[in-house]
């Protein structure tokens, strides 16, 4: 787990950047730094040393001819395996780490090969200096994040993270695109960033650069659910237990201390007792909330008792208020998500042990169908296609006719859903519009428009296949995981999820949606497997997350912090959000005692802003960016 960047051009490497870069990812890599230069490009790395934490494992990685060099961020999980074939084969390794698996395997195998045979979670850069070409590599969920702006002279930069760019001069200004997109979500998405000119590369997607031109392909594709399957509900829970198990063991190996979160949740839960079949010498940690809702104390305790694991209790008090401030310096766009908030506590109680990677669970509502959303959509694709294809057009005409109050309003919404499919569903968000609707927006932001998707049945047909879909390509990956790489990376941590593994979504992902939801349950697979191996009070516990209820908060216990903050907004004076329509929201959440979701984003957006100039003016003026040979 690192952070990377770099810099390719048509002539010299353009070293200069490198240094401001290296700076502004100093705390995804805290134990160390590198940079290095071929005449067309230089490599910088930041390293948190999981794997062989000698110097044999220092980055840039390069090869002894010097012909080919690779900045890594990630852990590839198969890699003793690849090593050993490749040993087999003649290839001499140099240190005990993932890194050098890249730099043989592309020579044995080309970029496409070794891409298709890594199992894990990566980011990275490889430069082949007698080719002169560059290759950009995401993992397959994109769970390590990675950007790049293309040069008006065909050169390249790139790194973790876009505030990297921005700190090298490659980027500039902000993108009113991007901010309609975190007014929309919360977050920014991944067809955008917040600065424009600069890319977010696709998930399961490699770049090649060469001749100053850049070029992206797929190289894989999530599974789409089966119609029907022969595979029985019994044969899921099984086969699910031995995949769970194998993806644990991969992530059980490091040379730094291995630890593992448990909440009284099923996911967390059943990652310790696969780490307990295997014998794994992992202490497991619960954040203690005393007199918290979200407070998981009693059931973890003890789920950890009967696995008989170590356990360890982080106690949170009335002293570690969240600090919506660490919200800007973690993540690099701004992020309005408030468990984010619960996990940035988490993770900063933990870098106060020894360990320095943690098991999650996370990625297990998304692969086994866990959130109420699930079923719901479920239930709207098979009514959908009981209903003759006219009934879509029929319910357009009158709904506007049905008053939108108490238990219609439900109705009404679930009646849009099979009548329109994602497009119904997405469009009940009202994101953007409603900050539209209170006049807030500036005129930097008056072209700004969210376009919907169109409503079809044919859609509400196949409407939960193309939601996930969706929902892969948006939230799951641009708030998700951004929540977990950016607390954790802050604090100097690796986070390694089993319900991420390929095998596993590979299997679990295709089971017909009748597996998933077996009899109407959310996440039936996991529950029974659960059942089985923890017993019944964890199967069965009410879904709880560590949130943070900003909102109530903001009207009171915040209120000040919120007030000094929005007083001479950036937000007003750079044309982004109207002073009358903030003052109208400010003046609401003193009436009410609790502030609206839109003045939540507008405060998280306000602080964002303020982190970036502050952070422009410690380190003075960005470096500028070399545009030539």
């Amino acid at each position: 787990m690192c952070g990377i960047a770099g810099v390719v051009s048509m002539g010299r490497g353009a070293a200069e950047p490198l240094p401001a870069m290296l700076r502004a990812l100093q705390r995804r890599g805290p134990d160390s730094e590198g940079i290095y230069s071929w005449p067309g490009a230089t490599f910088g790395h930041r390293r948190l040393a999981i794997f062989d934490l000698s110097d044999a494992g220092a980055q840039p990685m390069i090869t002894p001819d010097g012909a080919l060099g690779v900045v890594f961020n990630g852990a590839i999980y198969n890699f003793l395996e690849l090593r050993a074939e490749l040993a087999r084969s003649g290839y001499a390794f140099h240190s005990d780490t993932d890194t050098e698996v890249l730099l043989a395997g592309y020579r044995a195998w080309g970029i496409d090969r070794l891409v298709e045979r890594c199992q894990g979670m990566f980011a990275f850069a490889l430069w082949d200096a007698p080719a002169d070409r560059l290759f950009l590599v995401r993992d397959r969920l994109g769970v390590k994040p990675l950007v790049y702006v293309e040069q008006r002279d065909g050169g390249l930069a790139f790194a973790s993270t876009v505030r990297a760019l921005r700190a090298a001069g490659a980027v500039t200004e902000l993108s009113a695109a991007a901010v309609a997109d975190f007014l929309q979500d919360g977050f920014v998405g991944e067809t955008h960033a917040i600065y424009a000119g600069a890319q977010k590369l696709a998930p399961a997607t490699i770049l090649e650069w060469s001749g100053g031109r850049a070029r992206t392909r797929v190289y894989w594709r999530p599974p789409l659910a089966a119609e029907q399957s022969g595979v029985t509900f019994e044969d899921a829970v099984q086969e699910t237990e031995r995949l769970l198990v194998r993806a644990v063991e991969r992530r059980l190996h490091a040379d730094v201390p291995v630890a593992a979160l448990l909440s009284a949740g099923i996911d967390s839960s059943l990652v310790c007792w696969a780490i307990a079949t295997l014998g794994g010498d992992v202490t497991a940690f619960t954040i203690s909330a005393p007199g918290h809702p979200s407070d998981e104390t009693a059931l973890a305790t003890q789920t950890a008792a009967r696995l008989g694991i170590r356990h360890e209790i982080l106690s949170l008090s009335d002293a570690d208020d969240p600090d919506v401030r660490a919200l800007s310096a973690a993540y690099p766009e701004p992020f309005a998500c408030s468990s984010a908030l619960g996990m940035l506590r988490l993770s900063r109680a933990i870098a106060g042990t020894p360990a320095r990677v943690f098991l999650t669970g996370d990625g297990g509502d998304d692969l086994f169908l866990g959130y109420p959303r699930h079923r719901l959509l479920y239930q709207v694709e098979r009514t959908a296609r009981r209903m003759p294809s006219a009934g879509g057009a029929a319910w357009r005409a009158l709904r506007s006719s049905v008053p939108r109050v108490g238990p219609l309003k439900r109705a009404v919404h679930l009646a849009d859903y099979v009548a329109g499919g994602l497009g119904a569903y997405i469009a009940a968000n009202p994101g953007l519009a409603d900050f539209r609707a209170h006049g807030l927006l500036g005129p930097r932001m008056a072209e700004q428009t969210r376009a919907g998707l169109p409503w079809s049945m044919e859609s509400a047909r196949h409407v939960l296949t193309e939601y996930l879909e969706h929902d892969r390509a948006t939230q799951f990956v641009s708030e998700y995981l951004v929540k977990v790489d950016g607390a954790s990376m802050y604090y100097g941590l690796e986070a390694r999820s089993p319900f991420l593994d390929q095998q596993l979504w590979e299997f679990a992902g295709a089971l017909p949606y009748a597996q998933l939801l077996h009899g109407g349950e959310l996440k039936a697979v996991l529950r029974e497997l659960a059942r089985r191996k923890l017993g019944t009070g964890v199967a069965h516990a009410p879904k709880r997350g560590f949130t943070v209820p900003v909102e109530d908060w903001m009207g009171r216990r915040w209120h000040r912090q919120v007030s000094q903050s929005l007083t001479d907004s950036l937000l007003v004076s750079d044309g982004w959000i109207s002073q009358a329509a903030l003052e109208r929201e400010l003046s609401q959440s003193v009436r009410t005692g609790r502030a609206s979701r839109r003045l939540w984003y507008l405060w998280v957006l306000e602080e964002w802003l303020r982190a970036e100039r502050d952070m422009t003016r410690a380190g003075g003026a960005p470096v500028a960016f070399s545009r030539s040979a």
